[in-house]
């Protein structure tokens, strides 16, 4: 019965690069989403998904009953776009000026909605229900998710599987990590208050880019000699402004950052070593700051035995070879809040393609994906989800 779910979504492939490619040309942007969730809602109520809309604000929630009693196994798929300008000369580029897919949820939806079709036609053979969850503005803080399980998304759910199609790695191949697989990303965000005056006065200021730029070398000491080198943890400053002449010294300077870490413990100690190390730097020159830190979602820390369950779905869809564990990655997700809740796993399916010269990373104004990606991640989404129903003990 699989094969045949398997063979539902080959021949339907042609509407789900459609699907896609609408989706791809229309971006909105988080928050901002109002036709894509209606588009969603109004396919799902079209092939007889219970739906329901407005979920946590801009989430659409579908449910395929089985026929038989069982668990239920939850879906999930992102559906914003970027402020990114698209660049790519295609077809399908966005219509929108300033907006774009680029990140690959155009095609999460679109592979999800292939799924619950598929699924739904063979509804009756299922042990328990499917629960589809279509979430709104994954790229911006505080994100859907958190929303969206709040008004009930995982009422009723023993687990959750997810990926997110990526450019970087091949496509035909998919990467899972049965621990953190993305980090927490905080942001931070610095005004140091000195005394501005002459250049050629300095005696008579209290200078601000020095101890700002003092500070951004002293802050990278934290990773060096604060965090085990068996740990993983970033510390980027993204944003310097201060002053706009040459001769003036300003009398204030901003930094702007973002941090990223695979512990709680280690994100804890890093917030509270930087505003150390800016307060010793003030004190002893006697200006002032303001210090905010910003926590954004927190790592996406996998379920083990839900993630080699998977992976051995993925290995029978792509071959075992094709498979395998990653290194966590620096990036963040909030994916995180729904593994804070239920087993589950988020894993990566491979959609570049240098052939195809797919080959940008995300966030990239030329970012695209081998849309083979779509099927792929489809067949292993469809097998998890059928035998964690029908098989899974």
């Amino acid at each position: 019965m699989l094969e045949e779910v398997y063979e539902l979504l080959e021949k339907d492939f042609e509407n789900t690069v459609k699907m896609r490619r609408h989706l791809h040309e229309h971006p909105e942007l988080s928050f901002e989403e109002e036709e894509t969730p209606k588009l969603i809602a109004r396919f799902l109520k079209e092939i007889g998904v219970e739906v329901r809309e407005g979920v946590g604000g801009r989430g659409v929630v579908g449910v395929i009953r089985g026929g038989k009693p069982g668990k239920t196994i939850a879906l999930r798929a992102d559906f914003d776009a970027l402020p990114i300008q698209d660049l790519k000369e295609v077809p399908y580029r966005s219509k929108v000026p300033g907006k774009m897919h680029a990140c690959g949820h155009d095609a999460h939806t679109a592979t999800l909605l292939s799924v619950a079709k598929a699924l739904q036609e063979k509804k009756d053979a299922l042990n328990g229900n499917v629960v589809l969850i279509h979430q709104f503005a994954e790229e911006l803080v505080p994100g859907g998710a958190q929303a969206m399980i709040k008004d009930g998304c995982l009422d009723g759910v023993d687990a959750i599987f997810g990926t997110h199609l990526w450019s970087t790695i091949p496509v035909g191949q998919a990467a899972f990590q049965p621990q953190a697989i993305m980090a927490a990303a905080d942001h931070f965000d610095v005004k140091i208050i000195g005394r501005g005056g002459h250049g050629g006065l300095p005696h008579e200021t209290i200078d601000p880019i020095v101890i700002g730029t003092n500070w951004v070398q002293m802050i990278q000491q934290i990773i060096s000699r604060g965090v085990s080198p068996l740990d993983s943890a970033v510390i980027s400053v993204g944003a310097i402004h201060g002053g706009d002449a040459f001769n003036i010294i300003p009398g204030e300077l901003s930094i702007r950052g973002t941090v990223r870490t695979l512990r709680t413990d280690v994100q804890q100690m890093i917030e509270r070593k930087m505003e150390a190390l800016l307060r010793t730097l003030c004190e002893g020159t006697g200006a002032t700051y303001v210090y905010q830190y910003i926590k954004g979602y927190p790592p996406v820390v996998n379920h083990a035995d839900e993630t080699n369950f998977v992976q051995a779905c993925a290995e029978e869809v792509l071959g075992v070879s094709s498979c395998f564990v990653t290194e966590p990655l620096m990036v963040g997700e909030d994916f995180s809040y729904y593994l804070q809740q239920v087993p589950g796993t988020f894993f990566l399916t491979g959609a570049g393609n240098s052939e195809k010269n797919v080959v940008y990373p995300h966030h990239h104004p030329m970012f695209d994906i081998d849309e083979q990606a779509m099927l792929h991640a489809g067949k292993i989404l469809a097998s998890a989800a059928w035998k964690f129903l029908n098989e899974k003990a």
